[in-house]
């Protein structure tokens, strides 16, 4: 029976591998027709899908088109995920040359493994389960599935223009990671508003991805167990599609919450991981948007000129701070911007009303608004 049922896959595989190519390589779309249909059943598998493929994005995978017309076949329920799996590990098995350059074989095989966890109702809340999650998803991919690395680590960041994190030392990643569980087993969210649970979740969440344990897939690994989490405490209706669209702004954001240079006037900062969160869980509509993360990111609009992540507008208002009557011109020169940026970051800050100006323009001074 087992041979003939191998026999059967191989044959299927030499079938999509003939028509793989047929398929939309528009990934997301793939699945907006079940969601439009609304039949439960499949609606919730192609989420559960669209999660699971649309998290690849966060190290800048793309999985095959075989493995979107497989996930299909499971949307219609004419496989199981188990089936999905064996599938997956065939085809790559026929492959007659390994090309592992664009890790297609990883996307598809953790996007499986993904969609398998996330249907799934069980769930601990412990180091352990985090692990597990991690060995799960890249067994046979990384050689230290699932193990705490032994070695530090530094990641070149493009929204910190280049500048990594500092992540836990490899000595305390077990400690810390303990130690960052038992905080939040013996946190309370009794008494909170909806807002401050989002709040400390950015915060428990962020935290643990900054200690990254895992020496590659952590991102992965912790967005997953966020969803796993976030349904423990009760959110079991929130739609994953963020972490499917959005899933590079889930990691810039932590990225920002975790990263800060003060002699550059860079803070830490969870706003960016509090607004994705809001979205998620509180159907807001806050923009979100990789850009306005960069640490060097200006936008401009009407001719005026915003730092979006306050590093600059914070540092004009700490040299107003320290000198009352500073004037616009000691502000570009001792921030090496032209006169009339410097005019226009002032003139934003009053509008903000983090400064007043009291007197006249030429014997007067300013006054900053705590």
């Amino acid at each position: 029976m087992l041979f003939r049922n191998v026999v059967n896959l191989v044959r299927r595989f030499r079938y999509w591998l003939q028509v793989g190519p047929l398929f939309n390589k528009n990934t997301m779309q793939d699945f907006e027709e079940y969601l439009r249909q609304g039949e439960p059943n499949k609606a919730e598998k192609a989420r559960v899908w669209k999660t699971a493929i649309g998290l690849q994005q966060v190290d800048g995978l793309k999985p095959s088109d075989y493995l979107i017309a497989t996930a299909k076949q499971n949307i219609e329920g004419s496989i199981t995920i188990d089936e999905v799996k064996l599938r997956i590990d065939i085809y790559y098995q026929q492959q007659a040359v390994k090309n592992d350059k664009d890790r297609t074989e990883e996307a598809d095989k953790v996007s499986a493994r993904i969609a398998e966890i996330l249907s799934e109702d069980s769930f601990a809340f412990s180091p352990a389960e985090y692990l597990s999650i991690h060995r799960r998803l890249f067994q046979g991919i990384y050689s230290h599935a699932g193990e705490i690395r032994d070695y530090n680590i530094a990641k070149k960041e493009w929204v910190l223009n280049g500048e990594t994190v500092l992540y836990a030392s490899a000595a305390s990643l077990k400690a810390t990671l303990e130690y960052d569980f038992e905080q939040e087993k013996k946190f309370s969210y009794k008494g909170l508003t909806r807002r401050e649970i989002v709040e400390h979740i950015a915060h428990f969440i962020s935290y643990l991805w900054q200690i990254h344990v895992f020496g590659e897939g952590n991102t992965r690994t912790t967005a997953l167990f966020l969803i796993r989490y976030l349904r423990k405490l009760g959110f079991k209706e929130v739609n994953n599609d963020l972490f499917a669209e959005h899933s590079r702004y889930f990691r810039n954001a932590l990225v920002r919450a975790n990263y800060e240079d003060l002699s550059k006037g860079i803070h830490k900062t969870e706003k960016y991981l509090i607004r994705f969160l809001l979205n998620l869980l509180l159907i807001e509509n806050h923009p979100l948007k990789n850009r306005e993360m960069h640490i060097h990111y200006i936008d401009t609009v009407n001719d005026t000129v915003k730092l979006k992540n306050d590093t600059v507008n914070d540092t004009v208002f700490d040299l107003i701070k320290k000198n009352s009557h500073i004037t616009a011109v000691e502000i570009s020169e001792k921030l090496k911007i032209s006169l009339s940026t410097s005019i226009r970051r002032i003139k934003a800050l009053k509008e903000q009303g983090k400064i007043k100006r009291i007197g006249s323009d030429k014997t007067g001074y300013w006054k900053a608004i705590e």
